[in-house]
């Protein structure tokens, strides 16, 4: 079998990750410790992060996945998805009617599944729909311990699960 990976410990680094902690709770800045160790053998570096910090994006997955479930399922405004999703109190004008952020989402999940194990949404969807279509794959994916919580819930249970 070969020996097993060794890696030295190359230290911690704390981020940032947006989002709120619950379905119910308010949106907030959380700082996670990211772990980096450097493989002796060949020199890479890993770093190790929580399930649902997903590369790339300051928001975490479950945030995300709550996010499409109020635009695509709820219907909500863009405005209400970031007062929920955002912890930031200070918006600029263009931000009033709509959050740029959540339509890249959007796109983003149109293109390219956010988590692995989802399906494309169907050619020509608009971005309420892909929100839709991915809102409720990410619900479907939660544990069956949520089945008694609202979809929103679910959706937002379903990307930590899924990331």
């Amino acid at each position: 079998m070969g020996e097993p990976l060794k890696l030295h410990g190359h230290g911690l680094r704390e981020r940032q990750v947006r989002g709120p902690l619950g379905p119910e709770e308010p949106a907030a800045m959380v700082g996670i410790v990211a772990r980096r160790y450097r493989c002796v053998a060949c020199g890479a570096v890993i770093v190790v992060v929580p399930r649902e910090v997903l590369f790339g994006r300051q928001y975490s997955a479950s945030a995300i996945g709550f996010a499409l479930a109020l635009y695509g399922l709820a219907l909500c405004s863009a405005a209400e998805v970031r007062r929920r999703v955002c912890p930031a109190t200070i918006v600029g004008a263009t931000a009033a009617s709509g959050w740029a952020t959540l339509r890249r989402w959007a796109r983003a999940a149109r293109d390219k599944p956010l988590v692995a194990s989802l399906p494309l949404p169907a050619l020509g969807s608009t971005l309420r729909e892909v929100s839709a279509s991915v809102a409720s794959a990410l619900a479907a994916s939660a544990e069956p311990t949520t089945r008694a919580l609202s979809l929103f819930a679910r959706a937002f249970f379903g990307a930590a699960h899924g990331a």
